[in-house]
């Protein structure tokens, strides 16, 4: 009897995001420089002698963490019945066999997942497709371009980050999101970056009443925040619900109106929402604490990598914004004076 996911948030994790597999890549380098015809068999005997080696946290294990805890919330019979709440799915490149210290670092961290894929070198995008994924994060670029220009899912670029994840809380899920070409379509961002942040809050300004399309990450948050109405929440005591979502953009008035009126059209609340004008993120990372924070804008997630997880969202390969003047970006996003009546 097939499974019925159609409820279920499903997130697609490549090992090299979910665990710290750089010794392995680092000696398929070394070996492939040596001779690239025996490369390969070297590499499966190198992997076969340490398939029972344990494996550190990579940088989307918090998050995958978190996300699976949110099943303790399901009684067993809803579980079995209805499908979990959250199913991960772990994506290799690897063959199977060389894969056995992913599956062994699994079982030893004790995490819920229970569907792989290892694919031999393959492309990811097929696959990622027949998974029905809601969210695919990975450190492979040009996968994360193949997902995102075949309009399949949410995705992102996961890289290292310098911190340690392992001081994140995974009780409670964290997430933060930019607006403008993540959440929501890239228009006000094509404004921005064509014409200048004047232009960009008089547009925003006069559409201010106008919902904006959906965004790559949309029917993802979409998804996350009925998921977040399944649960367990106190008003009273909001900061500790099982999900806490936060919108960190650079909008401010007059552009933030549109951001809340639009989320409210979709059915979805936020628990924050930082309208920042031009300031630094970080800050206001650094004290909300994401499991993981999802930005368009290398820049700032170059900035933001330094004090959370941040994952780079890749545009589509026909986007403008891949052309448009990146100057801007260091543009302050100061408030429109309102002009005097004559």
């Amino acid at each position: 009897m097939a499974v019925d996911f159609s409820q279920t948030l499903i997130v697609a994790i490549s090992a090299t995001a979910l665990f710290d597999l750089s010794e392995a890549e680092t000696k398929l380098i070394e070996l492939t420089k040596k001779d690239e015809e025996t490369a390969a068999k070297k590499f499966r005997e190198y992997m076969h002698l340490r398939e029972n080696e344990p494996l550190n946290q990579g940088t989307g294990y918090p998050l995958i963490k978190a996300l699976l805890n949110l099943n303790r919330y399901q009684d067993d019979k809803e579980y079995h019945d209805e499908s979990p709440f959250v199913e991960v799915v772990i994506v290799s490149k690897s063959t199977p066999d060389i894969g056995i210290q992913v599956l062994n670092a699994i079982r030893t961290h004790e995490l819920g997942i229970t569907r792989s894929a290892f694919i031999s070198g393959a492309s990811v995008a097929d696959y990622i497709r027949d998974f029905d994924v809601d969210l695919f994060l990975t450190t492979n670029r040009e996968d994360a371009q193949k997902v995102a220009d075949a309009n399949i899912c949410a995705c992102a670029i996961l890289d290292a980050t310098p911190i340690d994840t392992s001081e994140l809380d995974t009780e409670q899920l964290r997430i933060a999101f930019d607006g403008d070409a993540v959440l929501f379509d890239e228009a006000g961002e094509l404004v921005f970056k064509q014409q200048g942040l004047q232009a960009f809050h008089h547009h925003e300004n006069e559409m201010a009443d106008l919902p904006m399309e959906k965004g790559p990450y949309a029917d993802f948050l979409i998804k996350l925040s009925k998921l977040q109405n399944k649960l367990p929440n106190e008003t009273e005591d909001a900061v500790h619900n099982p999900i806490r979502i936060a919108l960190v953009t650079a909008r401010n008035a007059p552009a933030d109106m549109r951001a809340i009126k639009t989320l409210r059209e979709w059915g979805v609340s936020v628990d924050v929402a930082f309208f920042l004008g031009g300031l630094n993120k970080t800050k206001v990372l650094q004290t909300f604490a994401p499991h993981i924070f999802f930005d368009d804008s290398i820049k700032h997630i170059d900035a933001a990598r330094n004090v959370v997880p941040s994952a780079l969202v890749p545009y589509h390969s026909t986007s403008l914004l891949n052309d448009a003047p990146q100057h801007l970006d260091e543009q302050v996003f100061k408030p429109v004076k309102k002009r005097k009546k004559p």
